[in-house]
């Protein structure tokens, strides 16, 4: 289903999942319906057969970091959108909207409610 793609499913790892989901629902205006057992709890982001996407995970042996690996979500149209809300739902810009040298589209970097460092992506 996904051959070709570099990437086929990221978890993002959080230590309050309510807490963490309330913040990515709150930024992104999506619903996370949470799921699996007990040990092994995540919040899925939006996904149908054909999309790429992941989960906030609640797994054990996981924390949350500003350091490593740079998930970065699409923001559809213009990540101002999204990246105005981050404050507010209790997370801290890192980097302000920026343009891609030599690519389409423009990034930003925010800290989630969990201290986990998030890019966002969009073409505006």
């Amino acid at each position: 289903m996904f051959a070709g793609h570099v990437a086929v499913w990221f978890e993002i790892p959080v230590a309050d999942l309510a807490r963490a989901t309330t913040f990515y629902q709150s930024v992104f205006a999506i619903e996370m319906p949470i799921c699996g057992p007990e040990e092994m709890r995540m919040a899925l982001f939006p996904h149908d057969e054909n999309t790429i996407s992941g989960c906030l995970s609640a797994c054990g042996g996981v924390k949350p970091s500003a350091d490593g690996s740079t998930v970065y979500l699409n923001c559809g149209d213009d990540l101002a959108v999204q990246l105005a809300r981050v404050e507010s739902a209790g997370g801290k810009m890192l980097l302000p909207k920026t343009a891609i040298p030599d690519y389409p589209g423009f990034f930003a970097h925010f800290l989630d409610s969990e201290g986990n460092r998030v890019g966002l992506y969009s073409l505006n």
